[in-house]
C-alpha cells in the first residue's frame, strides 16, 4: 500500500526531529562504531576479536534506528522499544567495563 507523499514526508520529518536530538548528543559526547573499534583494539589484545562477535550487534542499530524507509509502515522512534534500548545500554555497559579492565 503506497503512502501519500505528504504522509510520507511527515514520517521522515518526525524521525528527523528525533535524529537531530540524538545527533546533537552524540556530537557533544562522541559516537563510534563498535566493530571498527574492536578491530583496531584486537591488534593490541586478541580478546577483542572474540568479543566483537557479541558486541557488533550494536552497530546494527545505526541505520535502521534512524531512517524511516527501513520500516515501511512506521518510524524507528516508535518501533525500537524501551526494552531494546535497555538491552543495548546493558551491552554498552558490558563493553565499557571490559575495556576499563584492559586500560
Amino acid at each position: 500500500m503506497r503512502k501519500e507523499p505528504e504522509e510520507e514526508g511527515k514520517r521522515w520529518l518526525e524521525q528527523a526531529v528525533e535524529d537531530l536530538k540524538w545527533a546533537k548528543e552524540l556530537a557533544e559526547r562522541g559516537g563510534y562504531s563498535v566493530e571498527r573499534l574492536c578491530g583496531v583494539s584486537a591488534q593490541y589484545d586478541i580478546q577483542f576479536s572474540e568479543m566483537v562477535k557479541k558486541w557488533a550487534i550494536l552497530d546494527g542499530y545505526y541505520v535502521p534506528t534512524r531512517y524511516p524507509n527501513s520500516l515501511p509502515d512506521s518510524i524507528p522512534a516508535k518501533v525500537y522499544t524501551r526494552d531494546a534500548a535497555a538491552g543495548a545500554v546493558k551491552m554498552a555497559e558490558e563493553i565499557v567495563e571490559f575495556v576499563k579492565g584492559k586500560v
